[in-house]
């Protein structure tokens, strides 16, 4: 058992080098000159939207969805022309409660629509119909219509810029921003339990792109 120990720390210790090295220098720099002109994928795998809801009063709780994709058309020189459009699917929401996870993806008895996502949810869209840059030039008022559960509606985001560079596992030129809004669900036919689970809607959302 020592000759193993002996063995697996120098090991171990091998196989974080490389990590520790790529990770000396960070390569995403909240600097807008890095950021070349053109039309950037969503990073499915580093996309996330948080979701946060008051629970009766007492507590908020939180959700997550993710692997979204889409598109950022981008030219910093020109950032009022930006536009972004992204698919959300709604049927892979997450929650640390397996039980919740599942009433949330159960159709409400009798109910045309469900109680709040159904069983089988069409992807959420959001696409951009303006974007208004910030005076610092790290930010963005971006306006858009998002379309989820059978309705479209108008939502506004805060988005900061986070940073750009090469990801050096990838090879692939990334921009990250960061964004925020409220919502009130029931604009969207999702009106269970209302109020006693809150209907505004807070998200936050952490994106990266890439070319």
């Amino acid at each position: 058992m020592r000759r193993v120990a002996q063995f697996a720390l120098p090991l171990a210790f091998a196989l974080t080098l490389p990590l520790a090295s790529a990770g000396s220098q960070v390569p995403g720099k909240p600097d807008v000159a890095k950021v070349t002109v053109g039309t950037y994928q969503a990073d499915a795998s580093h996309t996330l939207i948080s979701w946060r809801v008051d629970h009766m009063g007492f507590n908020d709780y939180f959700g997550l969805f993710g692997d979204v994709t889409g598109t950022l058309t981008i030219d910093p020189a020109q950032l009022d022309q930006a536009k972004v459009s992204v698919r959300v699917p709604i049927a892979k929401v997450l929650t640390p409660s397996k039980g919740l996870t599942q009433n949330l993806l159960t159709p409400g008895p009798g109910a045309e629509r469900a109680k709040f996502f159904g069983d089988k949810p069409a992807d959420a869209t959001f696409v951009s119909t303006k974007v208004t840059p910030g005076a610092d030039g790290k930010s963005a008022t971006i306006e858009g219509r998002l379309t989820m559960n059978g309705a479209t509606r108008p939502v506004t985001l805060e988005a900061k810029f986070v940073g750009a560079g090469k990801n050096p596992l990838t090879r692939k030129e990334t921009l990250g921003f960061h964004a925020t809004t409220r919502i009130k669900r029931s604009l969207w036919g999702i009106n269970g339990y209302v109020p006693l689970v809150g209907d505004e809607v807070g998200l936050e959302i952490s994106a990266a792109f890439e070319r």
